[in-house]
């Protein structure tokens, strides 16, 4: 039996992913992971033998077909969601770089796309889009520089503790643009204010524009998918 697009295989698989989120959120638990510490670990192993497995079945089936399944955004995602298990069992790393490399685990959650049509469309509505966002980024990055800057010179002298230099201006920055603010920081000069205006009503608009872009090239697959009878 084929494996790789066998809807039931494919639904074990979700299924599999989805317990695997619970459990890294329940192992963060000190008292729950002390109680079921033993079966996370048996689960774990079993988890890692099947998403390794598909790995090489995708491998296998890629090089037969020729796809060009482990250089494809899946292929990466799927080797990222096993590599910390290996990392910690066979290299024998401790402490710290293996809470670092234990992050690598969430990447199991992007394995869901494969398995919806939603995510699909939305990665390639974001690829189709990829010029237009990257034009986006850079305008918001020199905002970003832009308003460090300014906050910088305006609010230094008035409060050098908090904006002792620009790379700490970074940080409002941010928040301004983004419009999460932080109680820490905040502006007190009249000049300093006005600018943190003008930055906030900027921010609104530069935030809007890459969720527009996406959002219409989101629709658009949608609208042709529906028209080819896909959805």
């Amino acid at each position: 039996m084929k494996l790789v697009g066998n809807k039931i295989f494919e639904k074990f698989i979700y299924a599999l992913i989805v317990v695997n989120l619970l459990a890294m959120v329940l192992e963060s638990d000190e008292g729950f992971k002390e109680i079921t510490n033993d079966y996370l670990i048996i689960f774990e192993y079993f988890s890692i033998t099947i998403f390794s497995f598909e790995y090489i079945i995708r491998t296998i089936n890629s090089i037969k077909e020729k796809k060009g399944y482990n250089k494809s955004f899946y292929g990466i995602v799927d080797i990222l969601a096993i590599l910390p298990f290996y990392f910690q069992s066979l290299i024998g790393f401790d402490g710290r770089f293996i809470r670092v490399i234990r992050l690598f685990r969430v990447f199991r959650i992007l394995k869901l796309g494969k398995f919806n049509r939603s995510f699909q469309l939305l990665a390639e509505g974001i690829f189709n889009v990829r010029r237009e966002l990257y034009l986006t980024f850079f305008i918001a990055f020199i905002l970003l520089f832009f308003s460090a800057t300014g906050i910088y010179y305006l609010e230094n002298p008035v409060q050098p503790e908090k904006f002792a230099s620009i790379m700490d201006a970074f940080w409002w920055s941010v928040s301004s643009l983004t419009g999460v603010y932080f109680e820490e920081i905040f502006v007190v000069t009249i000049g300093g204010k006005i600018f943190g205006t003008i930055i906030s009503l900027i921010g609104v608009g530069v935030v809007a524009v890459p969720t527009g872009i996406i959002s219409a090239s989101f629709v658009e697959l949608i609208n042709k998918d529906k028209s080819d009878g896909k959805i």
